[in-house]
């Protein structure tokens, strides 16, 4: 990334690579064989359905197939998104804590802490509240975008689904962990241009709706979830400037001298 460095020794020291890998592996391995708890709650997981649509239609929310639409103008649009949904989501978040574990270590530990803390309330989510997708919902009569145009990711029987978790569709962690990228990027690095990174969360949010595989209120219950856990965990300092070098002193030779507080100077010395 343009106008960064390694990390300095002030800026905290790196963990051991090794130790790193195990604890995010295992970290996503209890997490992704926690949501398979949630299988088998096919009623639950529709009659909570229900009830989420039926909340946002009442709360007046924008609905969600007005943003399929804007994707259905093109096969190719519907096909990218489709595309982003199911590559972007863990290689931007493994990219994302990579460049921040080689150029700054403390903001790594950060958001490592902050992303384990979101996924594992995420997680008792999943299991306390099974939730089906809008594209699963015929109430919504959105199309399931995946499953038509592809690719996708999820296996054609959701019940039988032995890779991922259907019916965990609150909170959307494919927008909680876009915005911990943004948020982390934002914090981590001095580039005036560092807030662009919130189009990545921003993108993510018309993905995941627009492909029907969640509602407005799973990025809502992400966002908040993702908000608490920012306050538990405590914020490093952000990089400062580097600062200006010092101009050389400079005086004839033979010059005279004088005494300051600061020592013995040159009369005449530029400063």
């Amino acid at each position: 990334m343009p106008g960064t460095r390694p990390a300095s020794r002030a800026e905290g020291g790196r963990p051991p690579l090794l130790r790193e890998l195990l604890l995010v592996t295992g970290l996503f391995l209890v997490y992704k064989f926690g949501r398979l708890l949630a299988n088998g709650h096919e009623t639950a997981a529709f009659r909570n359905a229900d009830l989420v649509w039926d909340a946002e239609r009442a709360l007046h929310f924008p609905g969600e197939g007005a943003v399929q639409q804007l994707l259905l103008h093109g096969e190719p649009l519907i096909r990218a998104a489709n595309t982003y949904y199911a590559a972007v989501h863990f290689p931007a978040t493994i990219a994302f804590l990579a460049w921040l574990y080689w150029r700054r270590p403390a903001h790594y530990v950060w958001s490592r802490r902050v992303l384990a803390l979101l996924t594992g309330a995420a997680l008792a989510l999943h299991i306390l509240v099974p939730l089906a997708p809008p594209r699963m919902l015929a109430a919504t009569g959105l199309v399931d975008t995946a499953r038509v145009y592809g690719p996708s990711v999820y296996g054609a029987v959701p019940e039988a689904d032995s890779m991922a978790n259907q019916f965990a569709a609150m909170p959307s962690l494919h927008f909680g962990w876009a915005l911990m990228v943004a948020i982390g990027l934002i914090a981590a690095t001095r580039s005036p241009l560092r807030w662009w990174w919130l189009l990545h969360p921003a993108l993510t949010l018309l993905v995941i709706v627009g492909t029907a595989n969640h509602y407005w209120t799973d990025a809502l219950a992400a966002a908040v979830l993702l908000g608490f856990a920012l306050l538990v965990v405590p914020t490093p300092e952000r990089p400062s400037e580097p600062s200006p070098p010092s101009e050389p002193t400079t005086a004839a030779p033979g010059a005279p001298r004088q005494r300051t507080d600061a020592g013995v100077v040159p009369i005449g010395a530029r400063r």
